[in-house]
């Protein structure tokens, strides 16, 4: 059987015909959903908000905001100069760069500009409106604000373009602030992070340690405050360390976080701990005897190196005791005592204070430190770790292991985390204490702080006493080494001081690391004092007491503070008595500068009230 294959001609003639007629149709349709005009920008989509972080009294360090992402489509611009002319001003980009950018797209998509304030996002739209602008977009995008600039910075980190943690606790805790979808608090805001860190303490530690850096002429300067019965770090200071509000433009010195990262020999400090270690090996006890000659001579066939048989003291101190040994900073005491202590169980004592590896600390990239194993150690090698020579260590680790000489001897695990919270308010976490090693006695804990007082009283420490109160102090003088590790520098030096009160009942530990000082190098000189400023400052501010304290008495005059966020218009308003809290919405503007010195409540304005508000004024305000 054969296939008709014949097809009327009329047929074929009607169905070509439909062909064209539905082809033109459709090609209709898409020039009109193409060519449409978008005479307004697209309803701007509310997205999910990233959680604040506070510090333990909830001052506000890091803040959700919405800024602008300004998009065109360039077929839809038209007239390109008179688009050009009219939106340069309005988003602060000359009509020469706007022009070029528009030119020389190679996509008919394009970002104007990116980050545009509340402010500004308005303008557009109103733009948009007036002038029948054509092919604009505005986008919303999560963006942060850090009211504090560069306080805490180091802790607080940084957000990206990206919406994700560049540093510190944002990057750490990018899940928590901002939970991805598919896991647990997904479907709100983020969860609001409350860090252990007092914003008071800190604000006054920093410039304590600014103070300190600027008069000793050093490369930097690390502070940290703790609570002796928590672990919770009041103060995180990492001087220099990076302006959040300009963090792009930081340095890498700004950037990195000391505490965390820098490791070092600990010098005289290190003292306290293996001081510690030798009374609970039972090598010494706090009657025994030592005769220092101001050097620590090893047996000459233990070493071959020519000059490394000899541990110095500063001066010749004549009949010590481990009391003496602290207080005086005896090398060679401490030599002596190492020289008959066991070297794996003092090695074994020191790793149980936390030494070598990490704390474990809520921050990205901690280092573990150096502390090699008793198989590499040489003839002097326990001598020179028990004066904190031949270890490198982590400022938080010196932290965490001082927790034990304030818990009866058990070492306490450091935290920067106070609270978590859900969008709804509900706490979801909150810090506890968590005891983690017994290191020593309780009574070895106790006397080890005893000695310290001592050294506070009339040694070493002397310059880090305070009034009223008892405090326990070490200090240290470290060599630091060369670049190239081959030996010690002979200008490079390390100065600290630690300090822990009251020694009764220890509330604070403090500890400061002065890195590469100029001209004077001491750790009794340069740091110890600024332990003394920090303690008094802390103790004022927590109400702590003191004996022969003076009565202080009030005015009984209460002024009255501004009540609502600060909005500028037209002239400058006069803002006496305005709290920080209420400035935030200033800090998003983008026309404008702010800047805020000092803490607590507006005591001064530049410029003056009543001044114009013009656009790129640098407005300074002072608190107290």
């Amino acid at each position: 059987m054969e296939l008709n294959t014949f097809i009327p001609k009329k047929r074929i003639i009607f169905f070509i015909g439909f062909l064209i007629l539905f082809t033109a149709v459709i090609a209709v349709k898409y020039a009109r959903v193409m060519l449409a005009p978008e005479s307004e920008p697209r309803t701007v989509i509310k997205i999910k908000e990233r959680g604040a972080i506070v510090d333990r009294n909830g001052k506000i360090l890091a803040a959700a905001t919405t800024l602008y992402n300004l998009s065109v489509n360039i077929t839809l611009i038209g007239d390109i100069n008179r688009f050009v002319n009219i939106l340069s001003p309005i988003i602060d980009v000359s009509e020469t760069a706007l022009l070029d950018k528009i030119q020389n797209s190679k996509s008919h998509f394009l970002y104007l500009k990116k980050k545009l304030s509340e402010n500004e996002k308005d303008m557009v739209k109103d733009a948009i409106r007036e002038y029948n602008l054509k092919g604009l977009r505005l986008e919303a995008t999560a963006h942060r604000i850090y009211p504090e600039n560069e306080l805490a910075s180091t802790v607080i980190g940084y957000l990206g373009d990206d919406g994700k943690g560049l540093a510190g606790v944002e990057y750490s805790l990018q899940n928590i602030l901002s939970p991805p979808e598919g896991t647990a608090g997904a479907e709100g805001d983020g969860y609001t992070v409350a860090l252990t860190l007092d914003a008071s303490i800190q604000y006054m530690l920093q410039k304590i340690a600014e103070q300190t850096k600027k008069t000793s002429q050093a490369e930097a300067v690390i502070f940290l405050a703790v609570d002796a019965k928590t672990g919770e770090i009041l103060a995180y200071i990492n001087e220099p360390s990076a302006n959040l509000a300009h963090f792009s433009s930081s340095t890498e010195a700004e950037r990195f976080d000391r505490p965390a990262y820098f490791i070092y020999e600990p010098g005289s400090v290190f003292k306290i701990f293996s001081m510690a270690a030798f009374l609970d090996l039972g090598t010494t006890k706090s009657s025994d005897i030592y005769t220092c000659d101001a050097q620590f001579i090893f047996r000459a066939k233990q070493m071959t190196e020519k000059g490394s048989n000899v541990i110095r003291c500063l001066r010749v101190h004549g009949q010590v005791t481990p009391r003496d040994i602290i207080k005086f900073s005896c090398n060679d005491g401490m030599a002596q005592i190492a020289d008959k202590t066991e070297a794996s169980a003092f090695a074994d004592r020191i790793r149980l204070f936390g030494f070598g590896k990490k704390t474990g600390i809520e921050l990205p990239g901690e280092a573990a430190g150096l502390f090699a194993p008793v198989s590499a150690w040489s003839a002097r090698t326990k001598h020179t770790i028990a004066i904190g020579q031949e270890i490198g260590v982590t400022t938080l680790q010196i932290m965490q292991a001082a927790t034990a000489f304030t818990n009866q001897g058990k070492t306490l695990k450091l935290s920067l985390i106070s609270e978590i919270r859900d969008s709804s308010g509900k706490t979801v976490y909150r810090h506890k204490p968590k005891p983690l090693t017994q290191v020593v006695s309780a009574q070895t804990a106790k006397t080890v702080l005893s000695y310290m007082q001592t050294a506070a009283d009339d040694g070493t420490g002397s310059r880090a006493s305070i009034k009223g109160v008892p405090i326990a102090v070490k200090t240290g003088t470290a060599q630091m080494a060369e670049s190239d590790g081959r030996g010690y520098s002979a200008t490079d030096y390390l100065s600290s001081c630690i300090g822990i009160f009251p020694v009764d009942d220890p509330q604070i530990i403090l500890y400061m690391a002065v890195i590469r000082p100029v001209g004077q190098t001491y750790g009794s000189l340069v740091a110890a004092p600024a332990i003394s400023e920090a303690a008094n400052a802390i103790i004022d501010y927590r109400g702590m007491g003191r004996t022969n304290a003076p009565n202080v008495t009030h005015t009984g005059i209460i002024p009255q503070h501004r009540q609502t966020p600060v909005s500028l218009g037209s002239v400058m308003p006069d803002l006496s008595g305005t709290p920080k809290r209420l400035l935030l919405n200033l800090l998003t503007r983008t026309d404008i500068t702010v800047k805020l010195t000092g803490d607590g409540y507006v005591t001064g304005q530049s410029p003056a009230p009543g001044t114009p508000i013009v656009k790129g004024m640098l407005i300074e305000l002072t608190l107290e």
